[in-house]
This record gives structure tokens, C-alpha cells and sequence, in this order.
């Protein structure tokens, strides 16, 4: 029996560009994606530190110009990663923030908030974002929430998928389930578009996002959403064709200028920004231009970019993500003609030649464009956090089976890759394999836990080891029965366990290697929390600021109206002009004082006014 969950239940599309938040509303019976404080449906997956305050989503997007190495956006392909990971190496040099390495190999990125060094990692910021999707939907239902269904990329591995889980801790969220982003973005499809399908369908799901790719092929039959093969890759998105446009245009203003630009994270920064802008305006229109004025040392850079150009120096991504299509056909043992829908997800699914090679891929068929590819995500996340939570009666009755994306296995002698769980098996699942010592007398074996696709165990990824005690004996006499489960969220636990002498002995592993221990992630929640009561403060000290400049403004006017500060006394209008020039002078040199002293001042405002104005009322 599945456990339900007592309380509201989000689901949140955890994204590298944008993040995304929904929830299943009863009374309509249908998913509400909620939208921010600015009316936008996706929020902007970046977190920015000034000296005065900590600004998220769409606040810290619009001043990265100016602030660009405080600035922290794809914290997501961080998450879950070392920092001598060849990936991370490659993305550090286009980032404008500082990327350092931390305890365990675990990248540390390093900003300077309120004139002192910080350190955070990947988790703590995407918990940043976790939390502004929970605090939207807390205003839309005027409720708390704490539970939540958050998505991965089907391609995550599990370091990944802890780690996301952990970052839904740090933010003060039960994490109900992980799911898969294009499972989640099928669910959505279905309930939609193929709602009680009687007749079998295969779905191939296309998602392209800003810095993810995954593709999955679904069987859907009478709500039953069986995941057949999925495949993908971690590091391929939106985010890689903006940076090809960056190189070419950073190439071109050094060809015409003769300067590089490329050391100057403000000028990258204004660049990529307008580089995205391109992207977007090339997928409805043949040519896009970038005008920015004094990019660097006061020269202007003007330019322009072609679709058939862009897609020139992006076309060998574009072909990658028809390999994996291919390839996601294959491990599902299913030809292209045997899918009946093809569903487009994720923000890059839009660019014009995508979609071409895929129909035509697909043998001209249709693509499904009937779902919105930025809110899909978050709509079967929803769904899925409504399945598993108590006393929704509404929600259809979905069966999800999802599946591993990797094999699981263990080493053995000679550096080989043994498998116990192969790819693309479905989940939840647990399999029992048997193993022998290896040489005479062995007193112990040491169990190294893989997850990849490569015959040489060490060209995988190793998520963790324990040493294993057996009693000494011939070689291959003691039988060690080695047991992999997957849970819901896909998250492994292996055990080993040797009999002899009617003796049992268990060891289970859960990937402690680089995970966040207990203790760090107490820390990091109270981390948090301080900083929320830091926010809160500024928000409060703002305000105060707000209110005492509107009363400054009116008791200016009042004062300038010669028929109001004729009647008043010499003595009355030196206490209020002496008064208006100390709040001028608190609101210019602000930043060294709280919130309670710009209050505590336009009450001793209000009282000088107020008992000027009570002796002209009195005088008539």
C-alpha cells in the first residue's frame, strides 16, 4: 500500500533556467500552475547577493548585468557532481561566479554578500529556488505547504537525485516523491489530451530544456503509464547553443575591434543575456540583431544572427539529440512507426530545425504542440503530488511505472563492470545476485557499488563502497548474495549478506560518498532561516523607507503652499524643516540602519506636523 499524505502537495519542475510550480485543485479538477509575484508562470532558477540584500527568481535575473559574479544561475549542473568533473571544469570557465572546491571534492561557489566571502553549494542554492516555488504557492492557497513532488532529469544520476531530495530538505519540504521530468510531462500529456484512453498508445516524449535533455517512450492504456526505455543527457540544453552564440559574437567583436572581451564578466554577461534574447526571437523569425552600447572600454557592439547560421554552429548538438532518440527507440525494442504521439517539452523544443529533424525523423508524422513546453513538468508533478496525497478524491486514478535510466552493478576481479540491474528496468524493483571470494583464506571482500553503461567498472560512476567480513576459506566456497533495490524515487540501496554456518550478516549503503550528512544539513536549514529573517528585514526596512519619503513628499507640499505656512509660527516651521532635512538625510545614508529607526522617526514626523497643523485648525 502506497503512503498518502495528510495536507497540500506541490509539484515543483526544478529547472536550470526556470523553475516552475503547480498544484491540483479540487474544485476545478484540474492542475493551477501558479504564478509569481510578477504574473510570470516560470521564475528564473537564480539566486543573486549584493551588499545590502539577497534577491531570487526574477529580481536577481535583471540586475546580473551589473552584478555578475554575485550572480548564481545553473546551480542545477552542479547538483550531485564533483568538482574534478570534467563537466564542471568546461562550465566554471563560462561562469561569471567564482566555483571553488570544497569538502569531498564537492564544488563550492564563493560570492561576496554584504561586503563578507560567502561559500554555498549547488544544493543550497537550488533549495533557495525550492523555497521561493513554495512560498508562491503559499500565497496562491493561502496555506503552508510542505509537501512536495520535485523533478529530475530521467538521465540524473543517483548522486543527483539525493542531492535534489536533499536541497527539498534544506528548503523545509517533505520531498514525497522524485520523478522523472518527461514521465511528469506525460502525465500531463494524458490527463490533457488522452484522458481514459482505451486503446494502447506509445508516446515518445521530447524534452529539450534549458540545460537538460531526455527523451522517454511511454505505453498508456486505461490511465496504466508504463515507461518503456528512457535515455538523455545531463549537460545538453538551451543554455549550450546560447553559449556558441556568445563564442561567435565575443570572436567577432575581437575581429572588429581588435579587443577581448572575454575577461570582463559584465560584457559576457550583458552578451549572453542578449544572446538568449536571439535565440527566442530566431525560432519565429529568420534574423535576430544584438545592439548593446558601450559593451566594453565605451566601444558599441552591433550585430546580427541568421537562423540558417545559428543552426550551422549548433547543428552538431542538434543531431546529438536525434542519436538519443534513436537510441531511446532501441532500448524500447520499438520501431519510429510504431509511436502514435510525439510530444514536444522544454523551452528549447521551440527552435525551428529541432522540431524538423524530428518530424522528420519520425517520418513526417505530427508533432504534439497542444501542451505548453514550460509548464508541463510542473502540470504532471502536480498530478503525481495529488496521486500520493490523502483525501483527494478528484485526481484520476494514474498507475505509474517508471524505470532506472542507468545499469547498476558491481565490480569484480579484473576491473569488470557486473550488472545487477540493467537499464531502462522498471522501478520500484529488487534483485538478489550471488558473488564468490576470490582468493584462499579471504577475510574480507570489498563491495564497490557502479552505476553506468562501460564493460571497465571505473569508466563508471562509483556511488559508494563497504568492506564485507566472511570467514576464511577455499576460494569460491562462500556464496555472498548481493541485493539492489530501487525505490519510488529511484533512489538505490544495496545490501550484502553471506550464510554459512547458519550466520547472517547485512550491510546497506546509501551513498553517504558526497552526500550531505546529517549534520550539514541542520546546518544549512538554519542557514536558511537566517537568511529568510534577513530578507524579511530588508522587506520591513524598505517599506519604512517607503512610507517616511510618501510623508516627507506631502509635508513638502503642504510647506510650499504659502496660505498653509504663512499662519505657521517661525518656531513651528524651523522644527519642521530641521525634521524634513534629518529624514532626507536618514533616507540618503540608509544602510547602516534598521528597519525600526525610519518608523520610529515618521512617528516623531507625524507628531511635529500634526501639532503644527492642530494650532492652525485651532487659530481660525
Amino acid at each position: 500500500m502506497e503512503e498518502k499524505y495528510k495536507g497540500f502537495a506541490i509539484g515543483i519542475d526544478l529547472g536550470t533556467t526556470y523553475s516552475c510550480v503547480g498544484v491540483w485543485q479540487e474544485q476545478n479538477d484540474r492542475v493551477e500552475i501558479i504564478h509569481n509575484d510578477q504574473g510570470n508562470k516560470t521564475t528564473p532558477s537564480c539566486v543573486a547577493f549584493t551588499n545590502s540584500q539577497r534577491l531570487i527568481g526574477d529580481a536577481a535575473k535583471n540586475q546580473a548585468a551589473s552584478n555578475p559574479t554575485n550572480t548564481i544561475y545553473d546551480a542545477k549542473r552542479l547538483i550531485g557532481r564533483k568538482y574534478s568533473d570534467s563537466i564542471v571544469q568546461k562550465d566554471i570557465k563560462l561562469w561569471p561566479f567564482k566555483v571553488t572546491a570544497g569538502a569531498n571534492d564537492k564544488p563550492t561557489i564563493v560570492v561576496n554578500y554584504k561586503g563578507k566571502e560567502k561559500h554555498f553549494l549547488a544544493e543550497e542554492i537550488s533549495s533557495v529556488i525550492l523555497t521561493q516555488m513554495r512560498e508562491i504557492a503559499e500565497a496562491f492557497l493561502e496555506s503552508p505547504v510542505k509537501n512536495a513532488v520535485i523533478t529530475v532529469p530521467a538521465y540524473f544520476n543517483d548522486s543527483q537525485r539525493r542531492a535534489t531530495k536533499d536541497a527539498g530538505e534544506i528548503a523545509g519540504l517533505n520531498v514525497m516523491r522524485i520523478i522523472n521530468e518527461p514521465t511528469a510531462a506525460a502525465l500531463a500529456y494524458g490527463l490533457q489530451k488522452r484522458a481514459n484512453c482505451v486503446d494502447k498508445r506509445n508516446i515518445f516524449i521530447f524534452d529539450l530544456g534549458g540545460g537538460t535533455f531526455d527523451v522517454s517512450i511511454l505505453t498508456v492504456k486505461n490511465n496504466d503509464y508504463e515507461v518503456k526505455a528512457t535515455a538523455g543527457d545531463t549537460h545538453l540544453g538551451g543554455e549550450d547553443f546560447d553559449n556558441r552564440m556568445v563564442n561567435h559574437f565575443v570572436s567577432e567583436f575581437k575581429r572588429k575591434h581588435k579587443e577581448e572581451i572575454i575577461g570582463n564578466p559584465k560584457a559576457i554577461r550583458r552578451l549572453r543575456t542578449a544572446c538568449e534574447r536571439a535565440k527566442r526571437t530566431l525560432s519565429y523569425d529568420t534574423e535576430a540583431t544584438i545592439d548593446l552600447d558601450s559593451i566594453h572600454q565605451g566601444i558599441d557592439f552591433y550585430s546580427s544572427i541568421t537562423r540558417a547560421k545559428f543552426e550551422q554552429m549548433n547543428m552538431n548538438l542538434f543531431e546529438k539529440c536525434m542519436d538519443t532518440v534513436n537510441s531511446c527507440l532501441a532500448d524500447a525494442k520499438m520501431d519510429r512507426g510504431s509511436v502514435d504521439d510525439v510530444v514536444l517539452v522544454g523551452g528549447s523544443s521551440r527552435i525551428p530545425k529541432v522540431r524538423q529533424l524530428l518530424q522528420e525523423f519520425f517520418q513526417g508524422k505530427e508533432l504534439c504542440k497542444s501542451i505548453n513546453p514550460d509548464e508541463a513538468v510542473a502540470y504532471g508533478a502536480a498530478i503525481q503530488a495529488a496521486l500520493v496525497s490523502e483525501g483527494i478524491k478528484s485526481v484520476p486514478n494514474l498507475i505509474l511505472r517508471d524505470v532506472t535510466p542507468l545499469s547498476l552493478g558491481v565490480e569484480l576481479q579484473g576491473n569488470l563492470m557486473s550488472v545487477v540491474i540493467p537499464r531502462n528496468t522498471s522501478i520500484p524493483v529488487k534483485k538478489t545476485k550471488s558473488y564468490h571470494t576470490v582468493y584462499d583464506n579471504q577475510s574480507y571482500v570489498t563491495i564497490k557499488v557502479y552505476e553506468g553503461e562501460r564493460t571497465r567498472a571505473s569508466d563508471n560512476n562509483l556511488l559508494g563502497l563497504f568492506d564485507f567480513s566472511v570467514p576464511p576459506a577455499p576460494r569460491c566456497s562462500i556464496p555472498i548474495k548481493e541485493c539492489f533495490s530501487i525505490d519510488s524515487d529511484g533512489i538505490l540501496n544495496v545490501s550484502a549478506e553471506e550464510e554459512t554456518n547458519a550466520s547472517k550478516k547485512a550491510i546497506t549503503i546509501t551513498n553517504e560518498n558526497g552526500r550531505l550528512s546529517r549534520e550539514e544539513i541542520e546546518k544549512m536549514i538554519l542557514q536558511a532561516e537566517i537568511f529568510k529573517a534577513q530578507d524579511m528585514e530588508f522587506k520591513k526596512k524598505v517599506k519604512a523607507i517607503n512610507a517616511l519619503d510618501d510623508y516627507l513628499y506631502k509635508v513638502r507640499k503642504v510647506m510650499e503652499d504659502n496660505c498653509v505656512s504663512s499662519k505657521l509660527t517661525t518656531v513651528d516651521k524651523e522644527k519642521i524643516n530641521s525634521a524634513m532635512i534629518k529624514g532626507k538625510s536618514l533616507i540618503d545614508n540608509n544602510q547602516q540602519e534598521d528597519a525600526f529607526v525610519f518608523v520610529d522617526f515618521l512617528k516623531e514626523l507625524e507628531s511635529i506636523f500634526e501639532s503644527s497643523m492642530n494650532k492652525i485648525k485651532k487659530g481660525k
